[in-house]
């Protein structure tokens, strides 16, 4: 069985840039994005009003907080179905937009890349493993194959 490679803080040595929080330029769907974090929430307002309102989040851990604050009406209907998609395109673009990072994801080899939060440990609870479960499956599918 491969191993795990544990990571959380995007400030972390040396795995923080897999963070959707690490501070990197994306070019996604047109625009320039500071995050990865701003480009997949960029993508779950119903409104422009909104989604101007979570980009202009002074962090993108708040950015991230605020988005999962939303309230449903201002989600767009179809969310659930293409949350997965987006994530995995936009790890797609972070990764192969910069080579740096494109060879430290290649550098992990084999081994499984779970960002779970740190209060949260596999088996703690059933929502803590679920959560820890959806994370490992997003970090590990950048192309859908880590290669």
């Amino acid at each position: 069985m491969a191993d795990e490679i544990c990571f959380y803080r995007a400030n972390e040595k040396p795995y923080g840039p897999f963070s959707n929080l690490f501070k990197r330029d994306i070019l996604f769907e047109g625009e320039c994005f500071p995050t990865a974090e701003h480009a997949y929430q960029a993508g779950k307002p119903r409104r422009d009003a909104v989604k101007s309102w979570l980009m202009a989040a002074p962090s993108p851990a708040l950015l991230s907080m605020a988005a999962h604050g939303l309230y449903s009406w201002d989600v767009r209907s179809d969310w659930s179905k293409i949350k997965f998609s987006r994530m995995r395109a936009v790890l797609w673009a972070k990764f192969t937009q910069h080579t740096d990072l494109e060879k430290l994801l290649v550098s992990t080899g084999d081994e499984i890349l779970v960002e779970p939060p740190p209060h949260e440990h596999p088996g703690q609870s059933a929502l803590g493993t679920c959560r820890w479960q959806r994370e490992k499956y997003v970090g590990d599918t950048a192309d859908g194959s880590k290669e």
